[in-house]
């Protein structure tokens, strides 16, 4: 899969994790470690991937076999290029700040547990090579193969690696995450079962999410990840399907959701009906430079909801996806690197000033709790050229930053 599991965007790049049939694996089969026999599977599932997408392959698909090693030893190799210890530091920050995070963890160990634990294939731009893990039941490894062509299909359609590494927004990065899973998961299913139309059976779809969460849950490393974590690595398979399931459904199913037509923030991920009517999120800037900032970047209307759910204590089952009325507009946040610890200064536009006052008198408010020992907080209403805003800041005390709080400005979209 082409993963850039977000924790905002904690890899850009091909990374890998696991789809699996929920309890559909027949486990009498022996795993697949024969190279012919992947490739053979590569070759005969071909056909029914080009008729699920209505998409053609223009050159074939090549695939390989990797053990388990290889597969620890790339993403080892991925995180070092994608996710380098400056950049992972300003993660960590970021997300300790807001509470998501708990300051012993190592974001870089979990993420490699994390992905070696999910891994049974991937899709690698790079080297436009599909490569599986030849230890997987055969009807898993069967559904993974379908997934990952349809990577591999895109790829032909659009320049992945380009896509994934954009920088400077990471919820828009994450949308257009979850249009390439969310096709990829529902057009590999469609290739499992031809004979069905998956779109026309919605109680199909949510008995697969149900599985797709309870898989997940049964493995170690997933479980026992916080929250952010967990909720990045199931968004864009559920979220993105249930955005493709909607496209399908629309007067657009004709066309793919590509080049202009990509969404370009989560809230569009999860508010189908807005994106249909053209809402596009609003576009903050700082207005200067500045020197001493640690990481820059968009946490966006998903992670907002899964601060919001960590805030408000949600069970750790709660579906982060179902329908609430957040009311995000745009955001933009810095992180300061400062003698007495790491400073965030986070601005916020808002839909109206019911979403704003909600936020403000709910999360905002709560946000107190989780203030580290020797900070201050402070979350003021404010106005974007007109429209209603909040200024978040977390921060030392002593912290100099404090009398002069950098400004931003609405700016056009990318």
């Amino acid at each position: 899969m082409v993963s850039n599991v977000r924790a905002a965007g904690l890899i850009r790049g091909a990374l890998v994790a696991a789809l699996l049939l929920g309890g559909a694996a027949c486990r009498g089969r022996p795993p697949m470690n024969n190279p012919d026999k992947v490739t053979f599977l590569v070759d005969s599932l071909r056909p029914a991937v080009e008729r699920a997408t209505g998409l053609t392959f223009k050159t074939p698909p090549r695939a390989a076999v990797r053990t388990h090693d290889q597969v620890r030893a790339y993403l080892m190799a991925k995180l070092d290029q994608e996710l380098p210890p400056e950049k992972a530091r300003g993660l960590q920050a970021t997300y300790r700040l807001l509470g998501l995070l708990p300051d012993s963890l190592d974001l870089r160990a979990l993420l490699l547990d994390l992905f070696t634990e999910q891994v049974v294939g991937y899709y690698e731009p790079d080297s436009t090579m599909l490569f599986v893990v030849p230890t997987a039941d055969y009807t898993i490894l069967k559904t993974v193969v379908a997934h990952e062509l349809v990577h591999a299909l895109q790829h032909q359609y659009l320049d992945l690696d380009s896509l994934m590494r954009q920088s400077g927004d990471n919820d828009r990065l994450t949308a257009a995450q979850s249009i390439l899973e969310g096709q990829a998961t529902l057009s590999g299913l469609q290739v499992m079962v031809p004979d069905q139309n998956l779109f026309a059976m919605p109680e199909f779809w949510e008995t697969y999410r149900d599985q797709f969460r309870k898989q997940q849950a049964e493995m170690p490393v997933f479980t026992k990840a916080p929250r952010l974590l967990r909720e990045s690595i199931i968004f864009p398979y559920l979220a993105g399907a249930d955005f493709i399931r909607w496209w399908r459904g629309s007067e657009l199913r004709d066309t793919q959701p590509y080049g202009p037509r990509m969404p370009v923030s989560t809230e569009q991920i999860l508010n189908p009906h807005r994106y249909g009517r053209g809402d596009q999120p609003i576009t903050l800037r700082f207005a200067a430079e500045e020197s001493g900032i640690l990481y820059e970047d968009v946490l966006g209307e998903f992670e907002m909801r899964v601060l919001v759910a960590e805030l408000n204590n949600l069970a750790p089952t709660a579906e982060i996806g179902t329908p609430l009325a957040l009311g995000w507009g745009g955001d933009r946040f810095r992180v300061y690197e400062t003698p007495d610890g790491p400073a965030m200064l986070w601005y916020i536009a808002w839909d109206d000033t019911t979403a704003r006052t909600r936020f403000e008198g709910g999360a905002g408010t709560r946000l107190e709790a989780r203030r580290p020992l020797g900070y201050r907080l402070e979350v003021k209403p404010i106005a974007l050229g007109g429209m209603p805003a909040t200024r978040v800041v977390i921060a030392p005390q002593p912290w100099a930053g404090w009398r002069h709080l950098a400004p931003v400005v609405i700016s056009q979209p990318q």
